[in-house]
């Protein structure tokens, strides 16, 4: 099978920032690799023509030229952009703007104010709109520009947006945004409407295209893994922080594999059908990005890792693997051999158990009660079982309980759970004391969000004052909204905030619903002309779901995002395609009224402060050239007090930035405040009429029409 082998290597005078690596054909012909610096800079490696030199471009030798951007960038990429012509554009992020910029002419397409900030960049087709954009992800918004820099495509997702890619997630041949974000969450959008989101554990920040729908994704803890479609086929956790990854085929196979490169120098190559690594190599410093391109010009691309030490090397395909990598490979199979040979010993060992039991029951032997404890025979109708409920001691913080027991006398010595979310590192482990050790464990549950979980348990179960244990293993489901104490006695006392909302369903098929997705003691009780359940939530706070025979429901809580989860929840069990509701929820009304108001005093003060900072910039130009005419004309007296007001106006200057530097992150705060309230309204509709609320909201935003945004987001339309 064919591997990769290094082809070349470069060594650039440059510190490249991680995540700013992309390369383009800004000619239309030849690839030329473009990273951004940890000086706040964009350097374009062009080895096949003279670059131009003017406007941005400062030449440093013969193959780099530098961009100038005066701020720090924030994201990079490179694509084609322009439909009139057949060459990739440099779009390049800041926190405050947006730049395009056609490299071989050395011009600007466009540089457009983002207020939301650029994060992560993407550029390819949205469905509905023929035209490419380039999408920045931003403060809770997605944002869409065309060439020209009209802004053609706007939605928001739940939190800071960490990473875009584009795949055929649908098998429609048509591809499908997808934004990982920093709630742990990866959200699937055809157009500006989300159609699928996926639960992770940690902050999403890497993802890249694979093959039709398959993609992979990196987290902040270090876990890599590939999905196909909303299907997890493999993930694995390490103790490096992942830097980039990618899809390159290696082998020649026609499927490409993850490419990973990680904060210690090393890059590993995966099958992204089991995630068995097979190739490995290691450069001095972390990886910072990694590409593809045909950058030798010899017909077929090479994968082109970069480190942020400047070192790029480049990798192709040789039939030649063994000779280039028995090094390192020989260091593995030393590693598997001494991990096969400890798991023979340990398979042995339980053989041996297994044996001497089945010889025993054979021979009708029987064993004493020492014998049965040394060798832990435990009794062979042994089951373990658990269940689940919500603890109402008043003296513990609310939780759910799970409960491991056991059907006879035999002990449960420990407890390992693995459960995505729900602890840190994923596991947790229950050792009692000795002392306290019987037949049934009771472990505490804090679920922070309201998702489906599987709890996998691994039992150690044996005799009292064994030391051998049999390992049962068990899976529980924790449903959704496992974290909701079921009330018997209805309370007249409901939230003031609620949702409405017509049902064309049968009031039996919602109580199963809530059998299935609440930890109830028994079946949900109704009658064939009324629905009512109330829960007190563990996390705060009252919720309460009716229905009547007209099939009117309304879901009190003062949680819109709990109404937006339950809303989605039930719409997905009922097959709901399209749902428009009512909702009344005046603390939040309240809150984007205020904050939009306070948005639009921080941009007066902004306008003026730039105003302001304008003036005194062209004040300190003039004044710079009378100094330097006293200097000239030896006029010491002049030159000193000239110098001394340019100090003054400096100081001044460096205060104003500071106060407009704190006046931009209030505004950041405050349009995040209210892109999270658009988005989590929208979370309580259902197909076209969350796509109609999230482009409404815009529309008044962009006018400043604040009671129709608050209309909006009560009734779902204007």
């Amino acid at each position: 099978m064919n591997s990769l082998v290094p082809v070349f290597t470069l060594k650039l005078k440059h510190k490249i920032h991680p995540r700013m690596v992309t390369v383009g054909k800004y000619d239309g012909i030849h690839p030329c690799l473009t990273c951004g610096t940890t000086a706040s800079k964009v350097f374009v490696h062009n080895p096949y023509s003279k670059p131009t030199t003017g406007g941005r471009v400062v030449v440093q030798d013969s193959d780099i030229s530098l961009l100038t951007m005066n701020q720090s960038v924030s994201a990079l990429c490179a694509g084609k952009l322009d439909p009139s012509h057949n060459r990739d554009i440099l779009c390049i992020g800041t926190q405050t703007n947006l730049l395009a910029y056609d490299v071989h002419n050395n011009t600007d397409l466009f540089y457009k104010e983002v207020l939301d900030g650029v994060n992560c960049l993407e550029i390819g087709r949205v469905k509905d709109i023929e035209s490419p954009l380039v999408i920045a992800g931003g403060n809770c918004t997605l944002q869409g520009f065309d060439a020209t820099g009209y802004d053609k495509f706007w939605t928001v997702t739940g939190d800071v947006v960490s990473s875009l890619a584009m795949t055929d997630f649908t098998r429609d041949g048509q591809k499908e945004l997808i934004v990982g974000s920093e709630d742990y969450d990866i959200r699937i959008f055809s157009g500006d409407a989300i159609t699928t989101e996926i639960n992770e554990t940690e902050a999403v920040t890497h993802l890249c295209n694979i093959n039709g729908p398959r993609f992979g994704y990196g987290l902040a803890n270090g876990t890599i893994g590939v999905y196909e479609g909303s299907s997890r086929m493999w993930r694995i956790k390490s103790k490096q922080q992942v830097m980039s990854i990618y899809s390159y085929d290696i082998d020649g196979d026609g499927v490409d594999e993850l490419i990973t490169g990680w904060s210690n120098g090393k890059i590993d190559a995966r099958s992204t059908e089991t995630g068995d690594v097979i190739f490995k190599d290691t450069m001095s410093s972390a990886i910072a990005g990694l590409v593809d391109a045909d950058y030798r010009l010899d017909g077929s691309n090479q994968l082109i890792a970069c480190s942020v030490d400047g070192e790029v090397r480049g990798y192709q395909n040789s039939k030649h693997r063994s000779a280039v990598c028995a090094p390192p490979h020989t260091a593995v199979d030393t590693n598997e051999l001494k991990e096969l040979s400890l798991m023979k010993q340990n398979l042995l060992l339980e053989l041996e158990n297994y044996e001497r039991e089945i010889e025993a029951l054979h021979s009708n032997q029987k064993f004493s009660i020492s014998e049965r404890i040394e060798n832990a025979i435990i009794p062979a109708n042994t089951a373990v079982s658990a269940k689940l409920h919500i603890s109402p001691d008043a003296n513990q913080r609310p939780h759910i309980q799970l409960v491991v027991y056991t059907n006879n006398d035999t002990i449960i010595r420990m407890v390992v759970l693995f459960a995505e979310g729900l602890f840190d590192g994923e596991s947790h482990v229950v050792h009692p004391l000795g002392s306290s050790v019987t037949n049934q464990i009771s472990i505490g549950l804090y679920p922070n969000k309201d998702v489906e979980v599987d709890l996998h348990i691994q039992a150690f179960i044996g005799l009292p004052g064994g030391k051998n244990f049999h390992v049962f293993e068990l899976t529980k489901k924790l449903p959704s909204f496992s974290s909701y104490l079921y009330v018997k006695s209805l309370s007249d006392e409901l939230p003031d905030s609620y949702v409405t909302f017509p049902l064309n369903e049968r009031i039996q098929r919602v109580a199963l619903w809530i059998s299935d997705q609440f930890l109830l003691p028994h079946q949900v009780e109704y009658t064939d002309n009324q629905l009512k359940v109330q829960f007190i939530a563990i996390r705060g706070g009252i919720l309460s779901i009716e229905m009547n025979e007209k099939g009117q429901m309304k879901i009190s809580t003062e949680d819109i995002e709990v109404a937006g989860s339950i809303i989605q929840s039930l719409a997905s069990a009922l097959s709901i395609h399209d749902l428009q509701v009512q909702a009344h929820f005046p603390t939040y009304i309240d809150k984007i009224s205020e904050t939009m108001s306070f948005i639009e005093n921080l941009q007066s003060v902004t306008k003026k402060m730039a105003a302001e900072m304008y003036d005194h910039s062209n004040m300190i130009k003039g004044l710079i050239v009378r100094t330097e005419d006293s200097r000239i004309l030896e006029d010491m007296v002049g030159m000193r007090k000239g110098y001394i007001e340019l100090q003054e106006m400096n100081r001044n200057l460096v205060s104003a930035y500071k106060m407009r530097s704190s006046n931009h992150q209030e505004l950041v705060k405050s349009l995040k405040l209210v892109n999270q309230v658009i988005q989590k309204a929208a979370q309580l509709r259902v197909g076209k009429y969350k796509t109609l609320l999230v482009s409404q909201c815009r529309e008044a935003i962009k006018n400043n029409q604040v009671p129709t945004l608050c209309k909006i987001i009560q009734a779902g339309t204007s």
